[in-house]
């Protein structure tokens, strides 16, 4: 591969342990500065959080395309879905006062519930194990309709599934949260959200749904359309019922001082934070889901996260006293939070880089450099009477928690627990597995992909030709 932008964007990367250090806050600088110049990003704004400190606070570039207005500490960026972390705080801080409980049937306080809706819980609408039908797949409901309105025409609905039993991602779940809140409080949803969680954030914290609403200093983000290869504003109009889902503006100040807050415990108690991040128990129980957030382990770290519109996303490390904050107006090619995320954790503290989401970082951003690199094959050779599998991890970078990498495809019913196929580390960073061509029949064909750490299914970069066309893009193999 030719060296790059991208390599220097991976190999410029020098870990030197947890307490934030000047050198820590140049390279994470400048290795923002390298994303937002390769997914022309317009705007962005990043902050951490350690030992319930703001340690590091960034702007960079404009609020808008139209003028060159920067991004600052009075930008107010629209966070979409991350709003429900502040809904969840809202619903959990009535329950630690015993005002609602997770196992409340909702018709306790939402009235003309729909016979089919009877056995859902609170726990079930913040798990989104509800089953119900998402209000925002429905068209025929108008924007200004009531909340009432829109349960009845969700009526007329089957549920998607008996309640408990699975996780269906739904925006129906967080207006029913609004409602109960409100029905407790004899509050509106967005004055009890603001009075006990930003009251000292006055005209940094905005709630509307609505993208073509003037409101000063906020920003909405930019789409990006491939056809005419320019940025589109958005223009989305989803009313009030989707407050508690995706309406928040916040500024980056306003957002560093709420997570303060919540490593303080000034928001709740740290048993009734522990209840909210306490894995919720689905009848599936391939499903990982805490009480209204994403949580991840590596490395035995703990952390808890959500993400919003692929612009906005907040993961906090209680085991390590640090959270991440990452906001932006648009991108490219592909949503960079997590990406992003995972590299700071990492320069904040090397065992905190999840290895995985540096490598489709890595595939993910080739195109951007290299659009025209020459098609070919991926993944395997053959040579004498063997096929040999190929997987190389950027150069350079540090494998120390790679577990292994496996070869998993038709050929082992996809199993990434099979030994036989962990493949073994050569040098530079390169990991090969070395089978006979016997195992293989002839003019067949097989599909394949490589996996890291058992769980991380690798992406196919995007000059490979022998992929399958399928939605999972696997690689093929064939012995002519």
């Amino acid at each position: 591969m030719k060296p790059s932008i991208l390599t220097i964007l991976f190999l410029s990367f020098f870990f030197t342990g947890y307490s934030q250090t000047v050198d820590q806050s140049k390279e994470i600088d400048s290795y923002i500065k390298k994303v937002i110049q390769i997914n022309e990003i317009p705007g962005m704004a990043v902050g951490i959080v350690t030992n319930n400190k703001v340690t590091f606070q960034k702007y960079y570039g404009t609020e808008t395309l139209e003028t060159n207005k920067k991004v600052d500490a009075n930008s107010m960026f629209r966070i979409y879905s991350t709003t429900k972390l502040m809904s969840n705080v809202g619903i959990f801080q009535l329950i630690e006062q015993g005002k609602v409980s997770l196992e409340d049937k909702i018709s306790k306080y939402i009235d003309h519930v729909p016979t089919e809706w009877q056995n859902v819980q609170v726990k079930n609408l913040l798990s989104h194990s509800s089953g119900l039908p998402d209000w925002i797949n429905f068209s025929d409901i108008p924007v200004d309709a009531s909340n009432a309105e829109v349960i009845d025409r969700l009526s007329k609905e089957k549920l998607e599934f008996e309640t408990g039993t699975d996780y269906r991602y739904n925006q129906t779940n967080y207006m029913l949260i609004s409602m109960i809140i409100e029905k407790v409080t004899e509050e509106k949803f967005e004055e009890y959200i603001l009075k006990h969680q930003f009251s000292d954030a006055k005209n940094q914290v905005v709630f509307s749904s609505n993208s073509i609403e003037k409101i000063p200093n906020r920003i909405v983000k930019y789409i990006y359309n491939k056809d005419k290869h320019q940025y589109d504003k958005s223009t989305f109009v989803e009313g009030r019922r989707a407050h508690p889902a995706n309406g928040l503006a916040i500024t980056l100040p306003a957002f560093l001082q709420w997570s303060i807050h919540l490593g303080k415990n000034d928001f709740l108690k740290p048993a009734t934070q522990q209840l909210m991040w306490k894995p919720f128990e689905y009848k599936n129980k391939d499903i990982t889901f805490t009480h209204g957030w994403d949580m991840g382990t590596f490395n035995n770290i703990k952390s808890y996260h959500f993400s919003g519109g692929n612009v906005s996303a907040y993961r906090i490390f209680p085991d390590k006293n640090m959270a991440v904050v990452l906001m932006y107006n648009g991108y490219k090619e592909f949503a960079v939070m997590y990406q992003v995320i995972n590299q700071i954790a990492g320069i904040m503290d090397k065992h905190l880089l999840n290895p995985y989401t540096l490598a489709e970082e890595y595939t993910k951003s080739e195109p951007l450099i290299h659009p025209n690199l020459k098609k070919e094959i991926y993944g395997y050779r053959t040579e004498k009477d063997n096929v040999i599998f190929s997987y190389q991890f950027p150069e350079k970078q540090s494998i120390e928690f790679i577990r292994n990498i496996s070869v998993t495809g038709s050929f082992n019913d996809w199993n990434p627990d099979d030994k036989t196929y962990y493949m073994n580390l050569k040098k530079n960073n390169t990991f090969e597995l070395i089978l006979p061509k016997s195992q293989f029949e002839k003019g067949k064909t097989y599909q394949f992909k490589f996996v890291m750490n058992k769980n991380g299914w690798l992406s196919v970069p995007y000059n490979t030709i022998n992929i399958d066309g399928t939605q999972d893009n696997n690689l093929t193999l064939k012995i002519d």
